[in-house]
């Protein structure tokens, strides 16, 4: 691997990087890059001058007024450039929420920018005890506020081999 240093002036973002970001999340950013610095080299590609991964930071550095970034170096094709960018940000896992919700303070972690999820229990709820009937078929509704969320939730039920049905309201 060539890590080289790169005058920000120099990084060009790629046309056709499909990566959004909002404000809430550039400002999460900006804090990161403000108390750790740069942890994780820019990928630059030597042939077509582009940022393959890294778009963000380099803008958050160039309003925190860095002038130079590290950089790890690539000399591929555009066509490689694009499969990298998309490989870049598809391959990232999926949280536990389990250990999340055992072993990390909830408030820390959306201070941090983690988008977790909340469930509203009601307090008019019966709080009856369901174990003895353990025939009867229950329906638990849980209300997401965006379709990402609601993907999240999903998945992890999913995972919990349980009986899942999307409904929108």
């Amino acid at each position: 691997m060539k890590i080289e240093t790169k005058k920000i002036s120099e990084l060009k973002p790629n046309p056709k990087n499909p990566r959004q970001s909002t404000k809430k999340q550039g400002d999460q950013l900006k804090a990161s890059l403000t108390k750790f610095g740069i942890v994780e080299p820019v990928i630059f590609n030597n042939r077509t001058g582009h940022i393959v991964g890294g778009h963000f930071r380099v803008r958050e550095l160039k309003k925190l007024g860095y002038k130079e970034v590290p950089c790890v170096i690539v000399d591929i094709e555009e066509k490689d450039e694009d499969e990298l960018n998309i490989r870049l940000n598809a391959n990232t896992g999926e949280w536990d929420w389990d250990i999340l919700a055992n072993e990390w303070d909830s408030t820390e972690l959306i201070d941090w920018g983690l988008d977790v999820p909340t469930i509203d229990v009601s307090e008019d709820l019966d709080q009856t005890d369901l174990s003895d009937n353990l025939n009867n078929k229950y329906i638990l509704e849980i209300e997401c506020d965006s379709e990402a969320e609601q993907e999240i939730m999903y998945n992890r039920f999913l995972n919990e081999n349980l009986k899942v049905k999307i409904s929108n309201t």
